[in-house]
């Protein structure tokens, strides 16, 4: 029962980085938004280059919304011993692994990603990327490195503690002995 704790707890732990994220997201998101258009504008370009290009600031935290409902309800049916908790984590945790890979490391190298957006190549995007993070908590990065940690190595740990035959014992059903 120990290990399924540990899974549960992880999945709960991995809720913290992306509620905080929401959180920071709707306080400061519009301020970092209008920032980032200033020096866009600063720079002689068109406010109106970044929504153009399908860059935001302010974000949208539907995703996060989601997933936090998600790895809530997970972890609760796996506390519960409930059969299907383990088997929607090893579906779930996966594809959060590899969101964490391919989509986390964006918010931490921000700068690097729009460097590779053709449209925005005449723009200093170091001083683009410092206008916006001026405006979120300077804390905000080491939320995003919990995020990413616990997305990757975080999900292989649910899915490895998961698999352990002594947490596969919790999600036994015991049929009566019909004689």
């Amino acid at each position: 029962m120990k290990k399924v704790i540990a899974a549960a707890v992880l999945q709960l732990l991995t809720v913290v980085p992306f509620l905080i994220g929401v959180f920071v997201v709707l306080t400061y998101g519009a301020d970092a938004e209008r920032a980032a258009e200033a020096e866009v504008v600063r720079q002689g370009f068109p406010a109106g280059i970044l929504a153009e290009n399908g860059i935001s600031f302010a974000g949208s935290e539907g995703l996060a919304i989601v997933l936090v409902v998600i790895l809530v309800a997970l972890a609760l049916l796996n506390l519960a011993g409930r059969r299907i908790g383990p088997i929607l984590s090893w579906i779930f945790q996966p594809v959060l692994l590899v969101m964490g890979v391919v989509i986390i490391p964006g918010q931490l190298f921000t700068e690097k990603l729009l460097a590779q957006v053709p449209a925005l190549a005449r723009l200093d995007v170091h001083a683009l990327v410092e206008a916006a993070s001026g405006a979120m908590p300077g804390w905000l990065p080491y939320v995003n490195v919990a995020k990413l940690v616990l997305t990757t190595a975080g999900s292989v740990a649910v899915i490895v503690l998961l698999a352990l035959p002594s947490s596969r014992a919790c999600f036994r059903v015991s049929r009566p002995v019909s004689g």
